[in-house]
């Protein structure tokens, strides 16, 4: 994208960036600018990341013999709710929209900030009110009902804090909220001049998408978790059989909001796998206008495919065709944006770096999730595997094969721009691909173990499933190595990376038009947008 500045009578001092432009806790913690507040983000989802593998990392070592050895089945049941709470509500949801969508839109759109900065810090304060409320369960006991709390065994029959933990994944439900509204108001008012709609990055028309369900989805899983809590401390028979209640009712609300959260969570890394693929193939992006009417389409049918989930709920079978036909209609665009990428690297000048490698390995992998998603959309195939080790693998194909793929292809793509220094490109390929490895050997056998019909959730199984398990176990190892690797060199960058040019990939964003790490307001001068996006002017151009 191409853009007019007027030149600076001196250059920028070396130390005029928002990093320390002023120091002290004080500076951080009352900060309006979006960058600062997008790194405190990232401190906060990385202790959740790592604290939510570590319930992970208990699972697959029980799961490592068929007896229950290392945990009675009370704990494990608190552990893989606890597991599924922290990942999807307080690591997922938030990871790319909270950190690289707080850092990047206004600098994508030429604005000094998002439209309400002081929104968008307490929107972090709302986060970590509400992740205070659920660490609070952790630490007290924890909670056995599952990530969906369905009733009546969450309003009934469990013995866990499920009153705070529900308190505090409807707290931060608001800065889910705050951060859409954020996004939608930015988009539409702040654009620099000459940035027309189909001149945005397609990572803004993605961002954008989202909000729209954050704004609209979040209040409903909001309510609907306060009606539990209610029910659960004053006996009113909303869910509860026993006192008048649905049970149906509660799945109805919990999956209107949990299956659009699911594109909450992917549409943000669709985002940046569509920037790291037309950079590092340098080409432009094959049917713009296809991938950004892709994102809205995914948004606006993924309201409409919630009972899918509920195929085994008794509800009547026309339903169930619907919903299944509604299902199959939402892949379309997802197989658009995957058609597009792969035409964009066609016959492109393909880089191998880092962001590039975290790419392929989310199209591969988001391919197949999105493939046994069908499966799943057939009526007659998911009542057989329904509840199994094939949910669990279709779920973490999506959500860790494909968002937080994107989520690390997008910190390796923008940390120069984030940190001002590059890290080390070995060390990084070579986490990238332990990452992929040990991804695959997690949860490609629990394909197998679904089919064969282990059921998930379960401490304890036959012995026959021993051996896929043990691989299974055995990647979730290698996948924490992977994962921990660059934490540590993105550490060890900060002090000793050699320092990073403006534009180190040669792309042609806005973000890259201005200094590594960026100036407080962003640019020296409003950027004046004069051309396409994504313009590659040699496309046999080799990134250096």
């Amino acid at each position: 994208m191409a853009a007019e500045f007027i030149p600076e009578a001196e250059p920028l001092h070396p130390r005029d960036n928002y990093l320390n432009v002023r120091y002290g806790v004080g500076s951080w913690l009352l900060t309006r600018d979006h960058k600062r507040i997008a790194l405190l983000y990232l401190a906060s989802i990385t202790f959740f990341f790592f604290l939510g593998g570590l319930f992970a990392l208990l699972i697959r070592l029980e799961l490592l013999t068929p007896g229950g050895d290392l945990v009675q089945s009370e704990t494990y049941n608190k552990l893989f709710t606890m597991h599924g709470v922290v990942m999807i509500f307080f690591f997922l949801i938030p990871s790319i929209p909270a950190v690289l969508g707080n850092f990047l839109i206004p600098m994508m759109i030429g604005a000094k900030d998002l439209a309400f900065p002081r929104l968008n810090l307490l929107s972090w304060y709302i986060y970590i009110v509400g992740a205070a409320f659920t660490m609070w369960a952790v630490v007290h006991g924890g909670v056995d009902t599952g990530w969906t709390f369905y009733t009546p065994l969450s309003t009934a029959a469990a013995n866990g804090h499920v009153v705070a933990t529900a308190v505090g994944i409807f707290i931060t439900g608001f800065s889910s909220i705050l951060t859409g509204l954020n996004f939608i108001v930015t988009i539409h008012t702040m654009r620099a001049p000459g940035l027309t709609w189909f001149r945005l990055p397609l990572f803004v028309w993605s961002h954008y998408a989202t909000s729209l369900i954050m704004v609209l989805g979040t209040p409903v899983i909001a309510v609907t978790l306060l009606m539990v809590g209610v029910e659960r401390i004053f006996h009113l028979g909303l869910f509860d059989p026993a006192l008048g209640g649905d049970p149906v009712l509660f799945q109805h609300l919990f999956w209107f909001y949990s299956h659009p959260a699911v594109y909450i969570m992917i549409l943000p890394a669709m985002g940046v796998i569509s920037e790291v693929v037309t950079t590092f193939s340098r080409k432009n992006i094959f049917g713009y206008r296809f991938v950004a009417f892709a994102s809205v389409a995914i948004a606006v049918l993924g309201f409409l495919v919630w009972g899918h989930h509920m195929f085994v709920s008794g509800q009547s079978v026309y339903a169930g065709m619907i919903f299944s036909l509604l299902s199959f209609l939402v892949a379309i665009p997802s197989a658009i944006k995957v058609f597009n990428w792969t035409a964009t690297m066609y016959r492109g000048s393909i880089s191998w770096r880092t962001p590039m490698l975290y790419a392929f390995g989310f199209i591969g992998l988001f391919t197949i999730g999105g493939l046994t998603g069908l499966f799943l959309a057939t009526l007659g195939v998911d009542v057989h595997v329904h509840d199994t080790y094939f949910i669990v693998a279709h779920f973490h194909y999506i959500m860790v094969g494909g968002a937080i793929m994107g989520y690390l292809g997008g910190m390796h793509y923008w940390w120069p721009k984030i940190s001002g220094k590059m890290y080390p490109e070995g060390w990084a390929r070579f986490a990238a691909l332990i990452v992929f490895i040990g991804f695959n050997l997690t949860f490609f056998p629990q394909f197998v173990l679904g089919y064969l019909g282990m059921p998930r959730r379960y401490h304890a199984y036959p012995p026959e499933f021993q051996v896929l398990n043990v691989m299974s176990t055995a990647g979730a190892s290698v996948l924490g190595v992977g994962y921990v690797i660059p934490m540590i060199y993105f550490a060890w960058s900060m002090r000793y990376g050699k320092n990073a040019p403006a534009n180190p990939w040669r792309s042609t964003g806005l973000e890259w038009q201005t200094t590594s790490p960026p100036p407080t307001e962003n640019f020296p001068v409003p950027p004046v947008v004069t051309s396409e996006p994504y313009v590659y002017a040699t496309e046999s151009e080799v990134v250096g």
